[in-house]
């Protein structure tokens, strides 16, 4: 027949009690064996193992009403002199009693002719163990509160990583979010100066755009894809940009085919490549070029996009507008300090944008979470 996993816990407590109870038992049984032995007197390893399991099994039975008046009593500033009261009077009573049994089975089962009566027994025994009964019980008393803590402590760590998980995936979600109005706005635009130049350019841009919303507003899409899947979104949307450009701009790739499967951001390279051509390719009346390159170096996936513009005029501008930020941003939430993302001016004219991150072609992990979802 089936447990349930509700019943299965107090059985498994009491296996637990009686397993620690039966070591403390062979613990001193041994220990007393051996002094017998040592000191030339009549060692009995029977004797010596029925003593300490008698012992050590009366304390067995009372262990779970200890635990259970443990579990209801908390210690706190409202209430730890209350239960530090219930427990001291609990000690007296559970060390009396364990103190009452087991010399009731030692008079039966242990006892020469000669022996004192049953009282005399008790009363020499509650004289010289129940200090150390106390202390027993103080000792199952603490186990029980030490490891409740510690199972609490992991409980609230857990919680706390899975809030920030929470909170890392919902930053990400509304950072990814806020690409996809921008991306749109930016290609509509295009589209408005192409209807004034070249109606049929501008109804193939239409065509390619709605291809690319179905995949930019995936609401189930991952925060990582792989790199050739990134490209290949980069591709359509490189071939918009060229519709309007026309030689205008050139793009040159890189890409280090061992790097295909490594996972990066969704919509990591298009923000980056938009920047290029708008700040880059646009102002410019000669023809601009768009560099990407893709390496793995020393266990990380380096990824390089440069363009031959003018270049920023300053540090401030470089940090501006939502394509950079975002992308920082998103960086910062899916890798943290394992990451890098450098920008700057190139000495021949331009702009290098470079971004290393651990090269990994599995999912992520997010604060203990896979990224994708």
């Amino acid at each position: 027949m089936k447990v349930s996993s509700r019943n299965k816990s107090p059985w498994l407590e009491l296996a637990v009690i009686f397993f620690a109870w039966t070591l403390y038992g062979l613990f001193f049984a041994s220990q007393a064996y051996i002094s017998e032995a040592h000191f030339g007197r009549n060692a009995s390893w029977q004797r010596a193992l029925g003593i300490w399991m008698t012992c050590a099994y009366s304390w067995a039975l009372v262990t779970p009403p200890i635990l259970w008046l443990a579990r209801r009593l908390q210690f706190n500033r409202q209430t730890w002199r209350r239960s530090l009261l219930i427990h001291l009077l609990a000690a007296t009573f559970f060390s009396t009693l364990v103190l009452l049994l087991y010399s009731i089975l030692r008079y039966l089962f242990f006892t020469s002719d000669n022996a004192p009566s049953l009282m005399r027994s008790f009363r020499n025994l509650l004289i010289i163990e129940f200090h150390a009964s106390l202390l027993i019980y103080s000792a199952i008393v603490g186990i029980y509160y030490g490891l409740n803590y510690y199972r609490e402590y992991k409980r609230r760590e857990l919680a706390a990583a899975q809030l920030a998980n929470q909170l890392s995936q919902a930053q990400l979600d509304a950072l990814r979010k806020q690409l996809h109005p921008h991306f749109l706005f930016n290609t509509l635009n295009t589209v408005a100066i192409l209807m004034e130049e070249d109606t049929k350019a501008a109804r193939e841009i239409l065509v390619r755009l709605s291809d690319l919303l179905r995949v930019t507003l995936d609401k189930n899409k991952a925060h990582e894809v792989a790199l050739k899947q990134e490209l290949d979104f980069l591709q359509s949307y490189l071939e918009i940009e060229q519709m309007r450009f026309q030689d205008r701009l050139r793009v040159h790739l890189e890409i280090d085919p061992k790097t295909l499967d490594a996972r990066v951001p969704d919509l990591i390279l298009q923000p980056i490549v938009e920047n290029a051509i708008r700040h880059g390719i646009a102002p410019r009346a000669l023809p601009g070029i768009v560099e990407i390159r893709s390496a793995q170096i020393n266990g990380d996936l380096c990824l390089e996009v440069r363009d031959n513009g003018k270049g920023f005029d300053n540090e401030l501008s470089m940090d501006k507008g939502l394509g950079l930020a975002n992308t920082k941003a998103r960086l910062e939430q899916l890798y943290g300090d394992r990451h890098r993302f450098e920008i700057a001016n190139l000495d021949e004219g331009g702009v290098r944008v470079n971004i290393t991150i651990p090269f990994h072609t599995q999912a992520m992990t997010v604060n203990g979470k896979e990224s994708s979802r």
